[in-house]
């Protein structure tokens, strides 16, 4: 049995050690938000955090979380209650296709939590591991400087 939390949620499955926890949370968990790009730590489109730490999580693999903490874009922010994060990207039009934006997410909201008023380069850093193929850099970088703003 496999039992961690998840968005602050206590879950436990019965799931094979060896598959991925991609495949955990957008199986029978139902998410949505961490999404299969390339596979291969390549994209970023799958990071989650687990214990307050940016993973990929097409491969982790589910057994490594085992009584850790997960969160997803989903974990962030309510629709009624976006994170600051969530909100300076609507407000900075800071996506196009999306696709890669709840990875994106998930790792400002790392960077945030360890440094308040990143500088540029920090948040360029921080999600650099990131493959956005709308060149939507600028209006990313500006929204996650936005929301530190606002944080602080």
């Amino acid at each position: 049995m496999l039992s961690f939390t998840l968005n602050g949620a206590a879950v436990t499955l019965d799931m094979p050690d060896d598959v991925a926890l991609l495949h955990v949370l957008r199986g029978p968990l139902g998410l949505s938000g961490p999404r299969f790009g390339c596979g291969n730590e390549q994209c970023g489109a799958c990071m989650v955090l687990v214990d307050g730490e940016p993973r990929c999580a097409c491969t982790v693999p589910a057994a490594a979380v085992a009584g850790k903490v997960v969160v997803t874009v989903e974990g962030l922010g309510t629709p009624e209650a976006p994170h600051p994060l969530q909100a300076a990207f609507l407000a900075e039009q800071a996506g196009q296709c999306g696709y890669c934006l709840s990875g994106i997410l998930v790792s400002a909201a790392a960077l945030l939590a360890r440094n308040p008023m990143p500088e540029e380069s920090a948040i360029r850093a921080a999600l650099e591991p990131h493959l956005c193929r709308c060149g939507s850099h600028n209006r990313i970088l500006r929204a996650v400087a936005q929301a530190a703003r606002e944080m602080a």
